[in-house]
């Protein structure tokens, strides 16, 4: 089922405004709030055919998809549609933080950004090679987690001192125990196997005090990612990386010691509950030397994230620079201790 959010005042159809955080009409400038808009003006489209053909309620195109996409827009007359029968059921989302940086805003910010790489190309410094910038959903799982964490070790501290004509070493021996147990709220993981984890993971931190209850005019205008991966099957990598945390903070309680030996070591992180979210993220495709860079920015912070290529006569010149400005340093101190050459 296609949804449409059209205008009460002229018919036109709506898209989320990441600015105002409303559902904005871009024909007369009405706005109205996501939680309060009339549900007499959303209209349905139901899917049709064994294929799941979706058909534009607003001109009748037919509306093409990849089957994990959830919300997109008419190829033909731009309008936002939200495929919401894909989004029932435990495919419906839980949380979503919306979208707060405008795609205009956003592509002014990446223009900066590239401007202020030292060490990049200067044809990608000006940053005219945009292909594409796409305002995208991306599913994670929040998860909620209780770690206890147990250590055993063997700790010493060496003591040297002089008695006479004497010099003694002297080992003292400590058994260390320490127990913790830590929770941790809101973490998150990429859901979905088309967004690179790597990238998803530096768009972080997003800001929790902006996490709204899913409702589905927040899509409109959008496009937005099923998971394709549930909490159970991505629990592992969560767990990884909170195991982490949990042996870095044991590992800073046990100081002032010479040496450390563990004896055991055992962490135990158990799911308590997780949260299916959707997360706001602009993807650019910038063409630079007839090869696509990708990059992705946090809808929420304007945090981008991807790696630029490298201008190597930049990279040599710094090198070089540093070479001579080492050289004369230590021409300088020659200088100075030898009164010259």
């Amino acid at each position: 089922m296609v949804i449409h959010y059209k205008c009460p005042d002229c018919g036109a159809d709506m898209r989320f405004d990441s600015e105002s955080g409303k559902l904005s009409c871009d024909s007369c400038g009405r706005k109205d709030h996501v939680e309060d808009f009339p549900k007499e003006f959303i209209f349905n489209a139901f899917a049709e055919g064994e294929a799941v053909e979706y058909h534009c309620k607003n001109c009748g195109a037919v509306i093409l998809t990849d089957q994990d996409t959830t919300a997109t827009t008419c190829s033909f007359c731009s309008a936002g549609v939200v495929l919401v029968d894909r989004l029932s059921g435990n495919m419906a989302p839980a949380k979503v933080i919306p979208f707060t940086i405008s795609k205009e805003k956003a592509m002014k910010a990446f223009k900066t950004w590239c401007k202020n790489g030292l060490l990049t190309p200067k044809g990608f410094m000006t940053a005219d090679r945009v292909k594409s910038i796409t305002g995208i959903y991306v599913p994670f799982w929040l998860y909620d987690l209780n770690s206890k964490g147990h250590v055993d070790a063997i700790c010493t501290n060496v003591r040297s001192y002089d008695r006479g004509e004497y010099n003694y070493t002297e080992t003292s021996y400590y058994d260390v125990h320490r127990s913790v147990d830590l929770s941790y709220v809101k973490v998150p993981v990429d859901a979905s196997e088309k967004m690179n984890d790597k990238l998803m993971d530096k768009l972080e931190p997003y800001d929790y005090s902006h996490l709204k209850d899913f409702n589905t005019p927040y899509l409109a205008g959008y496009i937005a990612e099923k998971y394709n991966y549930d909490d159970k099957q991505l629990f592992s990598r969560v767990k990884a990386r909170i195991d982490q945390y949990v042996e870095s903070y044991i590992n800073s309680t046990i100081s002032g010691y010479s040496t450390t030996a563990f004896k055991r070591k055992q962490i135990d992180t158990q799911q308590e509950k997780a949260y299916y979210t959707l997360f706001p993220v602009w993807m650019v495709c910038y063409d630079y030397n007839k090869s696509e860079h990708i990059f992705a920015m946090n809808g929420q912070t304007g945090k981008i994230v991807g790696k630029p290529p490298i201008s190597y006569g930049k990279v040599a010149a710094w090198f070089a620079a540093i070479a001579s400005g080492t050289f004369v340093l230590l021409k300088s101190a020659a200088w100075i201790i030898g009164g010259g050459f």
